[in-house]
Parts: C-alpha cells; sequence; structure tokens
C-alpha cells in the first residue's frame, strides 16, 4: 500500500513540474526572450547568457545553479533540496525543448510583459504549492535568510530581483525594457501570490454581541456556516461579551453581516481580509 502510494504522489509531482515548467518555458522563452526583457532570477541571468553567446536558457539555468546548489546545500532540508533539483531539471529541459517548439511571440511588448508574468508566476506558484521550487535564487534567498535572520525574506528577494534586472538593462542599454523587466517581476510576484493564497482566500467575521449564540444559530441557518464564541469584556464597562468569530468566502460576507444584525441590533461586526482559510468547508492544503 505505501509503495502504491508513492508511486502515486511521485507520479503527480512529476506531473506538477511538467506542467509548471511549460509554464514557465512559455513566460521566459516564448515572450520574454524574443521581446528581450530582462528578468529577475537565475532566469534572467541566463536570458542574458542566452542573448550574449546563444547559450540555451534551460542549460544556462542549471550551469549558474551548480555553485548555488553547492553553497546553499547544508542550510536546506534534504527532502526539499532534492525536490527543487528535480524541479529545476523538468523545468530547464521543458524550455530548451519543448516551448521551443510552439511559436514565439513577437507583438505588443506591454502584451508580451504581461503573459510573461501570467505564465511564468503560474508555472512557479504550482511547484512551490507542491513544496518545491527550482532553486536559483530562491536557494539563495534562504541561505541569505538563515545567515541574517533580521533582514526580511521579502525584503532579501525584492533586493536581488531588482538587482538582477537592472544589471540586464544595463548590459543592454535598453531603459524601456528595464521598465518592462521591473513590471514582470511585480506582476510575477502578485500572480505567485494570488494563486498560492488567493485560492482559499476569504473574509472573517468578528462580531461583539450579548446574544453570541443567536448569532451563531442564524449564521448557521441562513449561510450553513459554524462559528467560534469567544468570551471578552469591554475594557471599559467591564461588561462580558461573546465574539463570534466567523470565516466564509467573499459573497457570504454579505449575509453573515445582515444575519448578525438581525440577531442583535447592537452588535459590533468587523470584516477582515483572510488571506487563506484551511479546513473544513474550505480547501485543504496540498501534502
Amino acid at each position: 500500500m505505501k509503495s502504491k502510494w508513492n508511486i502515486k504522489k511521485f507520479s503527480y509531482d512529476i506531473f506538477i513540474d511538467i506542467v509548471g515548467g511549460v509554464l514557465i518555458g512559455l513566460g521566459i522563452y516564448n515572450f520574454a526572450a524574443n521581446a528581450e526583457f530582462p528578468l529577475a532570477g537565475v532566469s534572467g541571468l541566463a536570458l542574458i547568457l542566452y542573448r550574449l553567446f546563444n547559450i540555451p536558457i534551460g542549460w544556462g539555468t542549471i550551469a549558474l545553479n551548480i555553485p548555488i546548489v553547492i553553497i546553499c546545500f547544508k542550510t536546506l532540508g534534504k527532502e526539499f533540496f532534492a525536490r527543487s533539483i528535480r524541479s529545476l531539471i523538468i523545468s530547464s529541459l521543458i524550455t530548451d525543448y519543448v516551448v521551443t517548439l510552439l511559436p514565439v511571440y513577437s507583438g505588443d511588448r506591454m502584451l508580451a510583459a504581461l503573459c510573461t508574468g501570467i505564465f511564468s508566476g503560474l508555472g512557479y506558484a504550482l511547484i512551490f504549492m507542491n513544496h518545491s521550487s527550482t532553486a536559483g535564487m530562491d536557494f539563495v534567498c534562504v541561505a541569505i535568510h538563515s545567515k541574517h535572520p533580521h533582514i526580511s525574506l521579502g525584503k532579501i528577494v525584492f533586493s536581488i530581483d531588482c538587482a538582477v534586472v537592472l544589471l540586464g538593462g544595463a548590459i543592454f542599454k535598453d531603459v524601456d525594457a528595464t521598465i518592462y523587466g521591473l513590471i514582470i517581476s511585480y506582476f510575477l510576484t502578485v500572480v505567485i501570490d494570488k494563486i498560492t493564497y488567493g485560492i482559499n482566500s476569504g473574509k472573517i467575521a468578528l462580531i461583539v454581541t450579548d446574544e453570541g449564540q443567536k448569532v451563531a444559530n442564524m449564521i448557521d441557518e441562513h449561510v450553513g456556516r459554524g462559528s467560534t464564541i469567544l468570551r471578552g469584556y469591554g475594557s471599559y464597562t467591564g461588561v462580558e461579551k461573546d465574539i463570534v468569530m466567523c470565516a466564509s468566502n467573499n459573497k457570504e460576507m454579505y449575509t453573515i453581516r445582515e444575519m448578525a444584525r438581525k440577531a442583535d441590533e447592537k452588535a459590533f461586526v468587523i470584516i477582515m481580509e483572510s488571506n487563506e482559510v484551511l479546513g473544513e468547508g474550505f480547501g485543504e492544503e496540498i501534502q
């Protein structure tokens, strides 16, 4: 049974790497390379080598990753390291030998930039959600953060990405392409975040009321969502209150708000954005 499960899981991982690799390859080769955009990360450096010396992007990515892998090996877990190497090899080979068989876009540069961000972002998000990566600057960022934990990971990623894009722009002396490259870096990050966290995003309501159970029952009856009732008290009055916490998708929150006010006209309702909600009734994390 365990052996069968391992084969199934391994097949699923390979499938995700292939789909993610195709999307990443499309973004890099079929849109960014022809439009001569400087990109962030190791892919951006490989793109520079491709334009200067006609070195295949995939093989350039693998070659550039060799010293990174050697330096960062000790700071990464063995399982994550192995999965990342597999994803790196598959995505690199697809970039050189699969997407090159497809048509290359040669239209408007802004559309090319948007497609680069969308396709690459979707590909990276699929791989990240499967607890893997494509090595490269991901390894470098994790290694730097482990040595200097006081520096946020976001600042490290942003700094390295900007440095690589600006390097590409300086080498080829194309200001417009540099601006497009920065736009792609931002857009790609947004797409990754939306796919990684946005699928299970929603809202959370915190309802401060004297009728906690009544509010919870109304929500359950009209929306079908369970609630958690917390106990609190007013800091000024010292009066005890119920705090009904309920998570839902965006469409259901309007009804939850109306039911809370219907159950208790004096209820104090706070509605907040939630990046991700997991558990019964919501999406489950990919194992």
